[in-house]
């Protein structure tokens, strides 16, 4: 590609720069990604459990008042 080609196309620097940084990243191993993915299930298996407790009560309370 020419320079002035190069110049006329637009977020072609915004490409590259991107590419470039994406190099510096450090990506976790498998090891943390599956220590983080067990951790988000778990915590999200808690919180749907608390919910359905509440749930349950609200439930109760409120059909016994009305």
């Amino acid at each position: 590609m020419t320079k002035e080609l190069e110049r006329s196309i637009p977020g072609l620097d915004f490409l590259r720069e991107a590419k470039a940084e994406l190099k510096k990243v450090t990506w976790p191993g498998k090891t943390q990604i599956w220590y983080s993915t067990l951790i988000v299930i778990i915590f999200t298996l808690c919180v749907s459990c608390y919910l359905g407790v509440v749930d349950f009560l609200l439930t109760l309370v409120f059909s016994s008042i009305l």
